[in-house]
């Protein structure tokens, strides 16, 4: 079988690994070095980020500090209220934190406070500068966490979009230290290989010597994660998979495991 044809048969599985858990799917997959010859499905469709809007943000901070418009090391008070589920939205008292602590929180567990902190002392402008000068004409950030959860009340439109396809982009010019100095690319891979969260793309690789860094993004009926998967032998993946259900429970395992599921057939093909 030609590598073109596995790749459309690893796309048409992955549909069906989406549409087993219930789910509809949109993902890109691409050999970080290489850089061609990806599995995509619905690649080029808009899609609502969630919480993946943290890692744009996340490259404005470094970019900003770059061009010594900040200090990593400056301290911000911020106080939890309540909106997200961990970290320092949850905490009873205001805490002090530095720049870069509040960057290990936004991304190590996706606290909304601290995300919120970060946006508000980068600002809007720079994060959209930052997208428009590495190419991702498709992806827009118009809002933090406060916004998201205020548009979700008021039944209004997602302040931050993108496609897999400028995800896969963004996460290949992290590894290739394209995004920021090599030094911010390299803290940058480091804070996205300390997420917590093993039950989305990382449940597709178990193995011990591959090393999953990523980013999810959850709202009502949406599910998403963007990361890059790394081999012992040096090959590197980036994936971005997208998903949406009719349902929004608060759980949805089925939907959470195809993720890792579709990612690992599409990687399995390009591999191939």
């Amino acid at each position: 079988m030609s590598g073109s044809s596995e790749r459309v048969r690893a796309a048409e599985q992955a549909r069906r690994a989406f549409e087993r858990a219930g789910a509809t799917g949109h993902l890109h997959v691409v050999d970080v070095d290489r850089g061609v010859d990806g599995v995509e499905l619905e690649a080029g469709a808009p899609v609502a980020m969630a919480s993946v809007f943290k890692l744009p943000l996340l490259v404005a901070l470094f970019q900003q500090a770059d061009a010594g418009a900040l200090d990593l090391r400056e301290r911000l008070t911020v106080t939890g209220d309540g909106a997200g589920l961990t970290g320092i939205s949850q905490m009873h008292d205001p805490v002090e934190m530095s720049l870069r602590d509040l960057a290990l929180a936004m991304m190590s567990v996706s606290d909304c406070t601290a995300a919120d902190a970060l946006y508000d002392r980068v600002g809007q402008p720079a994060v959209q500068e930052g997208l428009r000068r590495l190419g991702l004409a498709s992806t827009t950030v118009e809002g933090c966490c406060r916004d998201m959860f205020a548009a979700i009340e008021q039944g209004t439109a997602a302040p931050a979009q993108t496609t897999p396809r400028d995800m896969t982009r963004l996460l290949s010019a992290i590894w290739t230290d394209a995004a920021a100095s090599p030094e911010a690319c390299a803290t940058m891979r480091r804070l996205l290989q300390l997420q917590v969260w093993p039950h989305r793309l990382a449940s597709g690789f178990p193995s011990d010597d591959v090393t999953v860094g990523g980013k999810t993004g959850t709202l009502p009926g949406i599910r998403n994660e963007v990361g890059v998967v790394e081999y012992p032998d040096g090959t590197r993946y980036a994936a971005a998979v997208f998903t949406v259900t009719a349902d929004a429970p608060a759980t949805l395992p089925e939907v959470d495991a195809s993720i890792g599921t579709a990612a690992r057939i599409c990687i399995d093909a390009l591999r191939a």
